[in-house]
């Protein structure tokens, strides 16, 4: 499948390598065609870059890794023509330092998620994957057996299918993969993020994620 990875860094680059590794053809978008850290990641894993716009055009399936105060801009620069109708894995999250502290600059009754649906309605969007470290979305199986929970929103159930079975393919079993409904699911996945990352800040170590256990259910 031809994939674009929109954003070079850790996340970008993180998802970007291991699409290569499972033999899709890769295109890293950034705002310029020739940003250094898109070139060299072309360079190491024999894949493509280019502008947003260039990446969003030759793709069938788009990643937006790039951070949350950047990616409506990203996406229009993408291109509303060049993403119309096609699946967006949206992973980027509405963190807001400017104030010194962190605080989220859309949260309770929008999302991130739920802006760029509005934006690029012709867009079938999913999100997922944002509330881990970039390490275990691409191989779950660091903590124990990989029996913990990913989350999944969007409004296509098609498109939805389609990028779980994508995930699939980096280690995540469906059993473990649990779909919140429509996009305004997004705003719980969105507001864990303050959580997540005081959790890291005490542990110093991304490497956790969360487990459901049901009462009266088996531990998978």
């Amino acid at each position: 499948m031809k994939i674009a990875v929109l954003g070079t860094g850790n996340v970008g680059q993180t998802i970007g390598a291991k699409l290569v590794q499972l033999k899709h053809d890769v295109i890293m978008g950034s705002r310029s065609a020739d940003n250094e850290k898109a070139k060299q990641f072309a360079q190491q894993h024999a894949a493509a870059n280019g502008t947003f716009a260039e990446a969003a055009a030759q793709a069938e399936l788009i990643f937006n890794c790039v951070s949350g105060g950047a990616a409506l801009q990203a996406l229009q620069l993408a291109g509303i023509e060049n993403l119309k109708g096609k699946i967006l894995v949206e992973l980027a999250n509405p963190l807001d330092f400017s104030k010194g502290s962190l605080r989220l600059s859309v949260c309770n009754d929008d999302s991130l998620g739920e802006q760029i649906q509005r934006a690029f309605p012709e867009t079938k969007v999913v999100k997922t994957l944002n509330t881990l470290w970039c390490g275990l979305m691409v191989n779950p199986q660091r903590i124990g057996e990989g029996d913990h929970q990913l989350f999944m929103c969007g409004n296509d159930a098609a498109a939805k299918t389609e990028v779980m079975k994508l995930l699939n393919t980096f280690g995540w079993n469906p059993l473990h993969i649990m779909d919140l409904g429509d996009i305004t699911g997004a705003r719980g996945m969105e507001m864990y993020l303050p959580l997540w990352l005081r959790i890291y800040n005490t542990r110093k170590n991304g490497t956790f994620n969360v487990r459901l256990i049901e009462e009266g259910t088996s531990n998978n």
